[in-house]
Parts: C-alpha cells; sequence; structure tokens
C-alpha cells in the first residue's frame, strides 16, 4: 500500500475513526443490531453473523493496498464502519462508502463529522482531485445525507449490481471534486460547531 494510505487514526469533531481491526467484530455486531441493519436490503452491510467475515475481507483489502477500512467511534463505542475504496493514487481520486452507524446516532453529529474526517484527510493530507460515493437508488437516507454534503450527482450506472434478495440496484453516484472542497469544508465545519 501506498505510504499516504497507511492504516491511520483520524479524530476530530466528537469521534475517532480508528483501523479497523478483529478486535471490532463483536462491537459491530452490536452496532448492526442497533436498528437491525444488516436487514436492510439495500445497504452492503451484513446482519451479525455475517460480520466476521465482513470485516476478515475488509482487512485483506486493506491488505491488498485496494482499501482503507475504519471502525467509528463516538463516546468510546464502536458505532460503524466506514472505508475508503475505489484508491487510484495516480490521479489522486478515492471513494469513501461501505458505511452504515448504529441507529442510535443517526441525525447526531456523527456522520457529519466522519465525512469531515474523511474528506479533510483525502482532500488536505492525500491531495486528492475528487472523492466519489455510490449509493443505490432505494437508499433515500443515504442520498439525502451525500447530497447534504454538498456533492454533486454525477450520474446513475443502471442495473449496475444486486441488492441481497437479488433484485437489480441502480447506482446512484455522487462526487465532490478539489475546487469544491474549501466551500464544503467551511460548510461543514460550521455544521459542527453549530452541535
Amino acid at each position: 500500500m501506498n505510504s499516504t494510505l497507511a492504516s491511520i487514526t483520524l479524530a476530530g469533531h466528537g469521534i475517532r475513526l480508528a483501523p479497523l481491526a478483529r478486535e471490532h467484530i463483536a462491537p459491530l455486531q452490536d452496532a448492526v443490531d442497533d436498528g437491525d441493519i444488516g436487514a436492510l436490503n439495500y445497504v452492503n452491510v451484513p446482519g451479525r453473523e455475517g460480520i466476521p467475515a465482513w470485516v476478515e475481507h475488509a482487512l485483506a483489502m486493506r491488505d491488498a493496498g485496494r482499501e482503507l477500512p475504519f471502525a467509528i467511534v463516538s463516546d468510546e463505542r464502536v458505532v460503524g464502519s466506514t472505508r475508503f475504496y475505489d484508491i487510484d493514487m495516480s490521479v489522486p481520486t478515492l471513494a469513501i462508502g461501505y458505511t452504515f452507524h448504529a441507529a442510535s446516532v443517526w441525525r447526531s453529529h456523527v456522520n457529519t463529522a466522519n465525512k469531515r474526517l474523511m474528506l479533510g484527510h483525502a482532500f488536505d493530507t492525500l491531495g486528492a482531485q475528487s472523492v466519489f460515493f455510490h449509493t443505490s437508488h432505494l437508499n433515500l437516507r443515504s442520498q439525502a445525507a451525500i447530497e447534504r454534503l454538498g456533492a454533486q450527482r454525477d450520474g446513475i450506472l443502471r442495473a449496475h449490481k444486486r441488492h441481497k434478495d437479488g433484485s437489480l440496484r441502480n447506482t446512484y453516484t455522487y462526487s465532490i471534486t478539489a475546487p469544491e472542497w474549501p466551500a464544503i469544508r467551511e460548510r461543514l465545519n460550521a455544521r459542527l460547531a453549530a452541535r
């Protein structure tokens, strides 16, 4: 893995993004149970029983230099996970996704803080020219959250993947570019300061 993408802890705004590790399996199982997130057909998160394999896959992708996964920690409790993926350091560009939060932290500062830390690392540390987000056409909560960040919807990849039940998924794609980042950073900072 590129040394600039080595495992790192990102902290601020009341949360910490810790490098994902096997010790996070049990807390992540509790997080998916909080709101039964794994039962949602349109998210890339399994139920409790699938979390060990999900974590192992994320760690294998990290070890291959393809992804950088995190556990999301708030008030010293693991409340979800997120990662950088589709990393291309020749541009550089990457995507943020595979994100889920325990339902008990929905509508709190956690998602905004998570995205502020990750976007800051991508643009300000890694020098990203663009950051992408992908979500199912059925995931209205995710679409609204991405749009609140200030990301632009770039298009729809029709019949791109399958949901857990086998139905076809149209993938909505969004991006933020480096010239857009300073204004978005200012808005996110203001939102977090007002909480």
